[in-house]
């Protein structure tokens, strides 16, 4: 009962860093959480907090170029097996950024749990590219939902929450139906990204910025993509 009572009564919502002047495109972060909990979502939880100075960062060089960036807050902490609880709330968050501003490139930012439902998501008409940090992305997971985008996938070699390797095998099964797939190794980092945050950060900014135009594709990023699921190391 208390699970049905959540479901009925709890709202996404959103934390939004403008563009200077019009939107143009728009930077849909989704932190990570945990496989199963109902409990609510918040933005001063650990998986949240993670992701606000990769947010930062992205409004910091791309805000005058047109690029909003908004991060979601879900309704509940947990994926929760097939009600995929955050799938939904980025979905809802999509819809959103289409009623404020139209028909704008969206570019999908996930971490941990947030970058299987970056991969779940990145279906959406408005969504150009995604990119998957430290993803959970276990073996089974499906690929048809990247048909057609641009996939990069990141993930530390010490990473112990989540695998790289499954990550791997993921991006191997996403090449074929893609438009373009990279892989890079971000050598001795864990989970949560902070011993070598600035290569988390540069990496995250230099994809967004340079798949919707707003900078050259960096190299390390073109080489990533030209090597595929093989990928590089860093």
């Amino acid at each position: 009962m208390r699970t049905n009572v959540q479901a009925s009564t709890a709202a996404p919502d959103l934390v939004v860093r403008p563009a200077r002047g019009d939107t143009t495109a728009v930077a849909l972060v989704l932190p990570g959480g945990r496989a199963d909990s109902f409990d609510p979502a918040d933005v001063r939880q650990l998986a949240a907090v993670r992701m606000v100075p990769i947010a930062r960062a992205l409004a910091r060089r791309g805000a005058a170029h047109g690029l909003a960036v908004w991060t979601v807050r879900y309704r509940y902490r947990g994926w929760n097996g097939e009600q995929m609880s955050p799938v939904a709330d980025t979905r809802w968050a999509l819809e959103e950024v289409r009623r404020r501003h139209g028909d704008v490139p969206v570019v999908l930012v996930g971490h941990s749990m947030g970058g299987r439902t970056a991969m779940r998501a990145a279906d959406d008409p408005s969504v150009r590219a995604a990119v998957g940090l430290a993803p959970w992305l276990p073996d089974g997971e499906p690929v048809d939902a990247v048909r057609g985008r641009v996939v990069l996938i990141a993930h530390g070699n010490a990473d112990t929450v989540t695998s790289p390797r499954a990550a791997r095998r993921f991006a191997r099964r996403a090449a074929p139906v893609a438009e373009r797939v990279g892989f890079v190794t971000v050598c001795g980092d864990m989970h949560a990204m902070v011993f070598r945050w600035r290569t988390w950060h540069r990496l995250t900014v230099q994809f967004v910025l340079g798949e919707l135009g707003i900078a050259p594709v960096a190299r390390r990023v073109q080489t990533a993509f030209d090597r595929g699921a093989d990928g590089i190391a860093v």
